[in-house]
């Protein structure tokens, strides 16, 4: 589900159905779809610049709870928490899928956001959720702890699965208040950071869904965030 302009709605559906994604866009007439520029290094690291544009405009107006009909599990971008209407949304979604028993899973996609926004109010907005998806770096301003295990396993008290990324090395699994796992990075020739957290979280809840446990997706995830890295670019 998002929030796209106008005049672009077209090619973002057709793009994403090519990806086997069935899009629910709504068309924005006032402003344009976001735009993000992404800065590389050599060591295929990213830094965004990010206009948001038609993405943060999402609104409650944009949400029903028929949209969970049929769905096995509701993931929100936390960018969403990072604008007053579209985080409206956020808690109404998360509100809805608890109300109807669908797990819920966050990531909290920006630490300078969560910086703006306050540790104590991206902590309540995930409140409900299942399961948390943050980077080191996110899990540690979350925590105020500079050891990523003792971030996840601290987390996991408040979001019963935390799930956290390390990049080339690999990630953490904390449930209930301990780390369960550490999985070990696949291999690959970065060119290109972009994308590899989205996928990791992608395929970390297709294995989950499929009944993997958390170790288990967790490693599919960092196989397909291994896979992103090898190529330029957000999107397959």
């Amino acid at each position: 589900l998002g929030r796209v302009g106008e005049d672009e709605a077209g090619w973002h559906e057709k793009h994403l159905r090519a990806a086997g994604v069935r899009p629910l866009l709504v068309p924005d007439a006032e402003a344009p779809t976001a735009t993000v520029i992404a800065l590389v290094d050599a060591t295929a690291e990213r830094t965004f610049l990010t206009d948001s544009g038609a993405v943060l405009r999402i609104s409650p107006a944009d949400w029903s709870p028929s949209l969970l009909d049929g769905v096995g599990h509701l993931h929100l971008s936390g960018y969403l928490l990072f604008a007053d209407t579209s985080r409206e949304l956020a808690l109404l979604a998360l509100e809805s899928a608890r109300a109807c028993g669908v797990p819920v899973s966050v990531d909290p996609a920006s630490a300078g956001f969560i910086t703006e926004l306050g540790v104590d109010r991206v902590l309540a907005a995930v409140d409900g959720a299942a399961v948390l998806i943050p980077n080191g770096d996110e899990a540690r301003l979350l925590t105020g702890l500079s050891d990523p295990a003792d971030a996840a396993a601290k987390l996991s008290r408040h979001v019963p699965l935390t799930v956290v990324t390390l990049g080339a090395e690999g990630a953490l699994v904390a449930e209930s208040g301990r780390v369960t796992a550490r999985v070990a990075p696949f291999p690959a020739d970065a060119v290109d950071s972009t994308g590899a957290g989205d996928a990791f979280t992608g395929a970390f809840l297709a294995a989950r869904l499929a009944g993997a446990d958390a170790a288990t997706a967790a490693a599919q995830g960092c196989r397909a965030g291994a896979e992103a890295v090898t190529v330029v670019g957000g999107r397959p």
